[in-house]
């Protein structure tokens, strides 16, 4: 048997397309809230790939799931259709407002496809001025042209001019804004209850609110993007369902698969009915493989059980966090909802959250960067208090490194 190809972190720079910079060290195997590098040096995970591993690593579960439909089925193509997809989507619409599920890879398809269906909904409607996507400064919606264009980050999209049209960007959070700009013209407006990559910040109840009637008044479909906030993240299964505000067209990625790629539009009825047969496809999206560890995901997070349990994880990190910030005064505030939590540095400590995960990579614990100013964690949904306290031990270790 052929040897496998031996590799290091030197391998990235000689071989990968350099869109990245990971870390020094190679993770090679996990298990729950634990991850190990080559070296044998072991981290606790309060990344979670970024919000994506919602069970943890390895979950017997899941991967039981997993290994059962490898023995079955792994593709078909958008020619056929299979079992575990459309129970997949029965999960979906018994615990949601949608009643129509399009699944695809990734929550940057997720978004195309909403995106797609508003534009050609207004078209449909015999309108074709009504176009405009209205969305949110410092916004995230995926890497595709469209979505990245959507997205209220200019250096995301800045580079690939010349962009699409028709898309206008309004301050987040801020309703008379909205206002200004959301008119009969208008055929969407894409949202994040919590905007994740743009610093973990939540959206006023009476601002989703409002743009719900601004909507309603204009014609407009609503969009959320509940690619991060989506699937147990907040404590609710999803985010929507903490404003008493419903959408028209919801998507879904990240934790729906579990770290296997998946992602959902689901919609209603009567705008399902927009995207008929070749309107739109995928080739791999809603394959049996995805869609068996998917359901397997969905049915163990859409519990009472786990989703209270993410209300009391968020206290542990809270007390956690509190108590580091009374040792050493890093941060002016801590935001977010359920496990996904935003610590905000002091403006004397401003755009050094990156130094502070790679310090903490050296204590022995993964966190992310929302922004330079912000520093995010996203761990499993069932992470353990034992590994909390063990992580946020390491981490207050990487803070005193930071502040001495």
């Amino acid at each position: 048997m052929e040897q496998p190809i031996a590799v290091t972190r030197q391998s990235f720079d000689d071989w990968m397309i350099p869109v990245y910079a990971p870390a020094d060290f190679i993770l090679v195997r996990g298990e729950g809230s634990q991850v190990w590098d080559q070296q044998g040096k072991s981290y606790i995970d309060f990344a979670g790939g970024i919000a994506v591993n919602a069970l943890g690593h390895a979950h017997p579960q899941v991967l039981a799931a997993l290994v059962e439909q490898a023995g079955k089925l792994w593709h078909l193509g958008n020619g056929y259709t299979n079992e575990p997809v459309l129970r997949l989507a029965k999960q979906l619409i018994d615990a949601t407002f949608a009643d129509k599920v399009f699944f695809c890879n990734s929550g940057a398809e997720a978004n195309e496809a909403a995106l797609k269906l508003a534009r050609k909904h207004a078209l449909d409607s015999g309108n074709r001025e009504k176009n405009q996507i209205v969305a949110f400064n410092n916004a995230f919606h995926g890497r595709t042209l469209f979505t990245v264009s959507a997205g209220g980050q200019p250096k995301y999209s800045q580079d690939f001019a010349p962009l699409p049209g028709g898309i206008t960007h309004t301050p987040f959070n801020d309703l008379a804004a909205a206002e200004q700009v959301i008119n009969d013209h208008t055929c969407a407006v894409i949202v994040e209850p919590i905007q994740g990559e743009g610093g973990v910040v939540p959206a006023q109840p009476q601002f989703l609110q409002g743009l719900r009637e601004l909507c309603d008044r204009h014609g407009v479909l609503l969009i959320f993007d509940e690619v991060q906030t989506g699937v147990g993240r907040t404590g609710s299964l999803y985010a929507y369902m903490n404003y008493g505000v419903v959408p028209d067209v919801l998507t879904t990625a990240k934790a729906l698969g579990g770290g296997f790629p998946i992602g959902a539009m689901i919609t209603t009825d009567k705008l399902a009915k927009t995207l008929g047969v070749g309107t739109h496809g995928t080739t791999y999206g809603g394959n049996p493989l995805a869609a068996a560890v998917a359901g397997e995901v969905f049915s163990l997070i859409n519990t009472p059980e786990v989703l209270d349990g993410v209300k009391q994880r968020l206290e542990w990190f809270i007390a956690g966090l509190t108590e580091i910030n009374l040792q050493y005064p890093i941060f002016s505030e801590i935001r977010g909802a359920g496990l996904l939590i935003g610590c905000v540095l002091n403006p004397e400590y401003a755009g050094r959250a990156k130094q502070l995960t790679q310090l903490a990579n050296e204590e022995g614990v993964i966190a992310l960067i929302a922004g330079p100013d912000v520093v995010r964690f996203t761990p499993s949904l069932i992470i353990p208090e034992q590994d909390v306290k063990e992580g946020l031990a390491r981490f207050a270790r990487a803070v005193a490194r930071i502040c001495s």
